[in-house]
């Protein structure tokens, strides 16, 4: 059933999509399981938006489909065990990326961790970043990105913060359908995480939390 919940976001099947992740639910799969093959659909779009197959109508399909599936498994993720953590994060989609889905789960598995989170939204401009860290003082902050276009924002807002002379005051990760360790080398980020539950891990690493 796993295979088909990919197959059928990938495919830009809705009604099917959301009747397997009900379904999917409903025998009690794991949450996090469910967001995993999302995000896995999510990619295959990804690329097929960059190869030309897809285009901008498809992807918003996909991304309201995502949303109806994140608020599906929502209150079985808020059950799942919860650990103490204090720290606080900034988060947001980089210049040029409109995408949200997988900065929205991020940013709902730290809230429900214990993490103050600021999410900055969409679009957010180095400046902005630059501009939130000195005014939030955060631990942590988080850079989203999901297409390739991304890794140029994200590399430029990590030079913004090192030119503010903020650099060494946070913790920077990053993560998206296309991010690697080369990456996150090539962005000056800390770290990337693969999925959620990852990004939870080093924010409680870097925070001892």
């Amino acid at each position: 059933m796993s295979q088909e919940l990919v197959n059928a976001i990938a495919e830009i099947r809705e009604d099917d999509a959301l009747t397997l992740a009900r379904e999917m639910a409903a025998s009690g799969a794991d949450p996090l399981d469910i967001l995993a093959n999302a995000r896995k659909a999510m990619d295959i779009v990804g690329k097929r938006f960059e190869d030309g197959e897809y285009f901008l109508p498809e992807l918003i399909m996909a991304g309201d489909m995502l949303s109806q599936i994140t608020d599906l498994v929502k209150p079985q993720l808020a059950k799942l065990p919860q650990v103490e953590a204090k720290g606080k994060v900034i988060i947001g989609s980089v210049a040029g990326d409109i995408h949200d889905i997988g900065k929205n789960i991020v940013t709902f598995m730290l809230d429900v961790n214990g993490f103050e989170v600021h999410d900055l939204g969409i679009d957010v401009s180095p400046a902005k970043f630059v501009t939130a860290i000195q005014e939030l003082e955060p631990d942590v902050v988080g850079l989203s990105g999901f297409l390739t276009l991304a890794f140029d924002s994200m590399k430029n807002t990590v030079a913004a913060i090192k030119a503010a002379g903020l650099r060494d005051q946070v913790n920077i990760m990053i993560g998206g359908g296309q991010v690697t360790d080369l990456i996150r080398e090539y962005t000056g980020a800390d770290a990337y995480g693969d999925d959620a539950m990852e990004a939870v891990a080093l924010a409680q690493k870097w925070t001892g939390g």
